[in-house]
């Protein structure tokens, strides 16, 4: 199992026990799901930091 997946799975979990119940709930759960997604592919090396803080004009040609 990948580190993506684990870290999603975590956002879940992490979500239904902070919040249970209703369409709230659902949009809880789902950001923190997107969350450890990110994060697990951060672990796992797929995504790089300056993709997300580089300046807008600095584009890669």
């Amino acid at each position: 199992m990948s580190m993506a997946v684990i870290g999603m799975i975590a956002g879940m979990a992490l979500g239904f026990a902070g919040y249970f119940g209703g369409f709230g709930a659902f949009l809880l759960v789902a950001a923190l799901g997107a969350v450890g997604f990110v994060v697990g592919r951060f672990l796992e090396g797929d995504l790089d930091a300056r993709d997300f803080f580089r300046p807008r004009d600095d584009r890669r040609r």
